[in-house]
This record gives structure tokens, C-alpha cells and sequence, in this order.
């Protein structure tokens, strides 16, 4: 189940440019991310970082600045917040 995973992965990164694909708003792409997840620990958590990549990237996130640390952040779909290390460069310019 690990080698579908990467290989329907791998298919999409094939069919799809990159420049036609979803801008994410997660630093490392939802994609290599699930990718990532697979190939180091295995089918079970490549499925829950999609489950999480999923449910949290896409519309309905806020960006915020932290009063105290005067840095960004983002507030999730799901109200988990993500550091300013963690956000796509795209939203921070």
C-alpha cells in the first residue's frame, strides 16, 4: 500500500505542472509533505498527514500577527496555528 501511495504521488507530480497545481499555504507543498511522510514512516502516517493536509489547506485560513512576537501567523480551517517558519513564502510577501 506504501508503493501506491508514493506511485499515485508520483503520477500527479507527472500529470499535473507545477505550475498549474493548488498553491499550498504550507511552506513544504501538501504533496511532498504526504510524500515525505510515506517514504520515511510508512503507509499509516503518509494517510493521516494527507487526512491533515486535507482538511487544513484550503480557504477559510487568516493570517495574523502575533502581538507579543510581532510574527506572523496563520490560523487553520481548524483553528491550529502555524508559525511564520511553517507558512508558504508566498503569503508572508
Amino acid at each position: 500500500m506504501k508503493n501506491l501511495l508514493i506511485l499515485l504521488i508520483k503520477i500527479y507530480w507527472f500529470c499535473i505542472p507545477a505550475q498549474k497545481r493548488r498553491k499550498c499555504i504550507f511552506r513544504i507543498s501538501c504533496s511532498k509533505h504526504v510524500y515525505e511522510k510515506t517514504v520515511h514512516q510508512g503507509f499509516i502516517a503518509g494517510l493521516k498527514a494527507f487526512k491533515y493536509r486535507f482538511q487544513n489547506c484550503r480557504s477559510g485560513a487568516h493570517i495574523i500577527e502575533n502581538p507579543i512576537t510581532r510574527k506572523l501567523q496563520i490560523i487553520l480551517p481548524g483553528n491550529q496555528i502555524l508559525e511564520e517558519e511553517e507558512i508558504s513564502k508566498r503569503f508572508l510577501n
